[in-house]
């Protein structure tokens, strides 16, 4: 994966190993330029204190130097920041979907809203793929769940299933991660 260019989409179940596998592929993407994690989650109970208290661990003791923006929605603002030498990863885009969807204010419920979200969601993906040299996306797999028609878990589950096919049609490489094991779904190994 030395000197991966382009956008890598990496998706897989919860605990499934994307993130770890998604700071490896960074690492070891990042020859020259420095290394950005984009966070989006957001601490909003103790599962998820502690969950970004372990990615903010793994990143510390893994040597790479990584530089850390808590970003919970808007992440194109970053864009300005990096340059076609900086690897970026976005951890995670099921996180950025909920606070870009649900911190609206909005009803979630409107066809317009759900629509502004996603283009918003993809213009920001797009401006970050364009400033920087690699850009690592971590998603959930959310699809083989089953959701009550209309419920808002299915309109969130419909929108991540639009923004994951658009996302993967955007990139170089795609990989589903299950039980610690990338698999390439699209693109050639490295």
């Amino acid at each position: 994966m030395d000197n991966a260019k382009g956008l890598i989409f990496i998706t897989g179940g919860v605990r499934s190993g994307k993130s770890t596998f998604a700071e490896k592929t960074a690492a070891s993407a990042a020859s020259t330029g420095r290394l950005h994690y984009i966070a989006a989650g957001k601490s909003s109970d103790e599962e998820m204190a502690e969950r970004i208290l372990l990615h903010q661990k793994q990143r510390d003791e893994s040597g790479s130097g990584w530089r850390t923006w808590e970003q919970p929605a808007g992440i194109g603002e970053l864009a300005a920041a990096y340059t076609k030498q900086d690897v970026l990863l976005l951890d995670c885009l099921t996180t950025l979907l909920n606070n870009e969807l649900f911190g609206t204010g909005g009803r979630c419920e409107s066809p317009e809203l759900q629509e502004a979200v996603k283009e918003r969601i993809l213009a920001d993906i797009d401006s970050l793929n364009e400033s920087a040299g690699a850009l690592i996306i971590v998603s959930n797999e959310v699809q083989f769940e089953s959701f009550e028609a209309g419920s808002v878990s299915h309109i969130y589950a419909r929108l991540l299933g639009q923004l994951h096919q658009k996302i993967v049609g955007m990139a170089v490489q795609a990989y589903l991660v299950e039980a610690g094991i990338p698999l390439l779904m699209k693109g050639r190994k490295p």
